[in-house]
């Protein structure tokens, strides 16, 4: 899309990116308070005790504000604590691992209606998740029809 024909919100402000903020319509506890993640052990919450997928994961930054990128919704989560001087990747990754835990990613909310295939619904990273995509139907759009030749 061009920057003209560029989709707008309700308020007429061009939207370029989406963050987990606006996806949930809500700012979770987690980027505001840096000792809601800083307990979280990455090794403990890694599958298979291999870290390397944590590897990819680094602070970024976002409408001018620190954030770490949620590839299960395509969106970022911005954060808004204080970041110590070195540990700026520990804490982005402690942020998203915080997120997946608690299910809170976009992308894992919508795994229960669309989910084809069975799958854990939060992953590798929590002891007991649940289960999805074991009963999935075709959505139905209310008063429609497929043509007579289908």
């Amino acid at each position: 899309m061009s920057e003209t024909t560029a989709p707008r919100s309700d308020t007429g402000a061009r939207t370029v990116a989406i963050d987990a903020e606006q996806l949930a319509g809500k700012r979770f506890d987690y980027q505001s308070d840096m000792s809601l993640v800083e307990g979280i052990d990455l090794l403990a919450a890694t599958p298979g005790d291999d870290i390397n997928w944590l590897e990819d994961i680094e602070l970024l930054e976002e409408d001018g504000v620190p954030a770490v990128f949620d590839r299960y919704s395509n969106s970022f989560i911005k954060i808004y604590f204080d970041i110590p001087e070195g540990r700026e990747n520990e804490m982005a990754r402690k942020v998203l691992v915080k997120h997946l835990m608690e299910g809170n990613s976009y992308g894992i909310i919508l795994k229960d209606v669309h989910c084809k295939y069975e799958q854990v619904d939060l992953g590798p990273w929590v002891g007991e998740p649940r289960t999805v995509g074991t009963d999935w139907k075709p959505p139905v759009l209310e008063g429609w029809e497929p043509p007579a030749a289908h």
